[in-house]
């Protein structure tokens, strides 16, 4: 079942907003919007935050988490005492997927001006970026579609063995559980049908531990 699908059914009724007039509002073809949700199929995020931007009375943490209240009041006495020009914090999402099933094309890294920013979601852990995990060698635990918040492990005293890690290495972007192996890191999928393989470690540009998790039902 779809959570974040029923989120924004509960707001168009909430608002008295028809399903046609929603779906014509984003562009979305006709009764589009309705066969997703009787199917219970998932939300692109690219659709989500088309459909924030066209509501943004809408809250974000409401319709991800479920959390805190489903509109945002701007009359509320906190949001008017900050200045109308106060930024809102944002976190880069890494424009490419996590190759969960295997090392991708080589990619040297991406500065955070080439990336999509993206709202921080203040129920996670701290974290400095996101990406989207594409194949199932991560599955049950991180899902295809699955987004990842991340935060950099900028110290090897810090390197928390056995947690699932982004890695960013001279051979592309990999999502696995790691352990130590001296000169290498031995990456292992939580599917058994993936095999484990070695890392050098001259050969790893960033190390970033998964914090927390976004599903895009």
């Amino acid at each position: 079942m779809c959570k974040i699908l029923n989120r924004i059914k509960e707001y168009l009724d909430y608002k008295g907003i028809p399903v046609a007039t929603f779906e014509k509002s984003l562009g979305m073809s006709n009764s589009s919007f309705a066969k997703q949700l009787k199917k219970g199929a998932a939300i692109g995020t690219d659709k989500l935050e088309n459909i924030l931007n066209n509501y943004p009375d809408l809250s974000p943490v409401w319709v991800l988490t479920g959390q805190g209240a489903m509109i945002i009041n701007p009359d509320e006495p906190m949001a008017s005492t900050l200045p109308s020009s106060s930024p809102i914090e944002t976190r880069p999402r890494i424009p490419f997927d996590a190759a969960a099933g295997s090392l991708s094309l080589a990619i040297q890294g991406v500065s955070s001006a080439d990336c999509e920013q993206i709202p921080v979601i203040p129920t996670l852990p701290r974290y400095d970026f996101s990406i989207i995990v594409s194949g199932d060698s991560m599955s049950p635990e991180f899902m295809s579609g699955d987004e990842l918040a991340c935060a950099f492990v900028h110290e090897t005293s810090f390197i928390q063995w056995g947690r699932a890690h982004i890695l960013d290495t001279a051979q592309g972007v990999v999502l696995k559980k790691i352990f130590d192996r001296k000169t290498s890191i031995l990456c292992r999928s939580i599917n058994s049908d993936y095999p484990d393989f070695e890392i050098p470690k001259n050969d790893i540009y960033h190390l970033a531990i998964v914090v927390g998790l976004i599903r895009h039902f």
